[in-house]
């Protein structure tokens, strides 16, 4: 654990700021330079490694739960479902939309002929219930949650799936065009069963090589892929490289060609370099605080009462709230580059509605410490990860609550390890976050809902789990903009998730690699990526 003086942090901090004050404001930077994609005509042949900010967890689509994971499975994992650059929704494996009927209790859909997985086995209906009834019935699965409205999946058909919905779920699509949605070949899932993650097997343009724990996942060109010709690059090489200052600096050597999340601090000391590019867009995720107040025997447990203030009052919750300043917060770290945030829905999309986040009341904190009667300095131990940027974030957070009546102590921990902390409910609080998806649900249901199988807290609230289920069961978008406005209200009610910052997603790479893709989840996409011809 670490304690850091709450004025050394601050004061160090505003001068990173200031020296950046004279670059020209963040919006207009990274507009001018920043774009969705690049299509300048590539040449066949090649290796594009892709710099990662940490080591993927399982990569079992079952199983996962982590942003990096998601990334390496753009390339060797596919969807029933996709989100193109716009946010929509596009048929990625599957060969249809979904038709729902007997009332939003029905979802039909049909799957795409003549894909293979990288181990042969084919793609058909039969493939896809294989996968679905394992994501919903696999001890520990993390796409359990996201897909309890389905009571039984069917493939009346060679090509053909019907899930039966225990009520209707309008969210089901965005799931489906997420990890949910991720299909894995039949005759792996035999072969390997638990052990599938050292053995993975999708349809996707590359296939697995090989993995280093900590180091580097290696795929190759899939010459089974159904669009096996519009993939260019011979291979795809993931590896991991936790600082981000270490990734932009593999990039200017060549040594990485992609750089994915990268972090304010080094866009903006990159900003116009030659032989670079950047490409930029807002996030459909948030980052922040989870409180841990009732996962006390693990996530896939029922919530109890975890035994401290935190766990125990939520006026102790509010004033920790009450005592983060977000305006400053995204200046002091993120060199104002990102967006205060204060709930889990995304602005600009159709079910969005205006959040006005509480300012930083030091001196309504201390009078609710005082009426919940709790010794002042109330101690918090906070896990961040390992990176710069989280250190600064947790420097920030610590002087702030210091001011107050918090003692917060800081405890940088590798990532995968804080993520098995976090599943055993071994921790008070955490910084992280979530990649977003374009539906709402997908980022409230599994993450606050009393069952949910990423609640990392276990949040249990009433009024909560009643306002996820009348978000899934309603297709009428001012109907559901007016529950998620109420359900953004009850989950902030709560304290128990604490809403910093909006990220932008920002990839950075070298300017001979065109076609890569960028999409509001932040995922890098490089299937028709490769180098532009006439580069090296």
């Amino acid at each position: 654990m670490r304690r850091i003086p709450a004025t050394i942090a601050v004061a160090a901090l505003l001068a990173v700021t200031t020296a950046c004050s004279a670059l020209s404001p963040p919006g207009e930077a990274t507009a001018a330079k920043a774009r969705l994609t690049d299509m300048r005509p590539v040449r066949d042949g090649g290796t594009v490694t892709i710099g990662l900010k940490s080591d993927p967890d399982m990569l079992d689509p079952s199983l996962t739960s982590t942003l990096v994971a998601r990334t390496v499975f753009t390339s060797m994992c596919e969807q029933l479902y996709d989100v193109d650059q716009h946010n929509r929704f596009v048929p990625q494996l599957a060969a249809s939309m979904p038709r729902i009927t007997n009332g939003g209790r029905t979802f039909t859909f049909t799957v795409r002929k003549g894909a293979r997985f990288s181990d042969g086995a084919r793609l058909d209906a039969a493939a896809v219930k294989t996968s679905l009834d394992r994501h919903l019935h696999l001890r520990g699965s993390g796409r359990a949650s996201e897909i309890d409205s389905v009571d039984k999946v069917e493939a009346p058909g060679p090509y053909t799936v019907r899930l039966s919905l225990k009520h209707p779920d309008v969210p089901l699509l965005g799931r489906l065009a997420n990890t949910a949605g991720l299909i894995m070949s039949p005759k792996a899932l035999r072969t390997y069963g638990s052990k599938f993650a050292s053995h993975p097997s999708c349809v996707g343009p590359f296939k697995y090589v090989k993995r280093v724990v900590g180091d580097r996942i290696e795929l190759t060109k899939d010459p089974l892929y159904y669009d096996a010709d519009k993939v260019h690059l011979d291979r795809v090489i993931y590896k991991t490289i936790t600082d981000g200052n270490i990734r932009m600096a593999n990039i200017r050597s060549g040594d990485v060609q992609i750089g994915d999340q990268m972090g304010p601090v080094e866009v903006r000391n990159s900003m116009g370099e030659k032989g670079l590019q950047l490409l930029s867009t807002p996030s459909l995720g948030y980052m922040g605080v989870t409180l841990n107040v009732g996962n006390v025997h693990g996530i896939d447990r029922k919530p109890g009462t975890v035994d401290t203030p935190f766990g125990r009052d939520v006026r102790v919750r509010q004033a920790f709230d009450l005592s983060l300043d977000r305006d400053l917060i995204n200046k002091l770290v993120f060199q104002g580059m990102y967006e205060p945030a204060c709930g889990p829905v995304p602005p600009g999309i159709p079910l969005s509605s205006p959040v006005t986040c509480p300012r930083r009341n030091v001196a309504k904190a201390r009078k609710l410490l005082k009426q919940a009667g709790v010794k002042t300095p109330v101690p918090l131990e906070l896990m961040i990860n390992t990176t710069p940027d989280d250190s600064r974030l947790g420097q920030v957070i610590q002087a702030m609550a210091a001011d107050a009546g918090f003692d917060v102590r800081l405890r940088p921990t590798e990532f995968a390890t804080g993520l098995t902390r976090t599943l055993a409910g071994d921790f008070q609080s955490r910084t992280g976050g979530w990649g977003g998806q374009p539906d709402p649900a997908g980022n409230i249901d599994s993450l606050v809902g009393t069952p949910g199988s990423n609640n990392q807290g276990k949040l249990s609230d009433p009024e909560i789990d009643r306002l996820i289920v009348a978000g899934r069961s309603t297709s009428d978008v001012a109907k559901r903009r007016v529950i998620y406005r109420d359900l953004t209200a009850a989950i902030n009610k709560q304290h128990a998730v604490i809403y910093l910052y909006r990220p932008i997603n920002y990839v950075s790479a070298t300017e001979d690699v065109s076609g890569i893709k960028l999409s509001g989840d932040g995922l890098i996409r490089v299937k028709e990526a490769g180098y532009a011809k006439g580069s090296r």
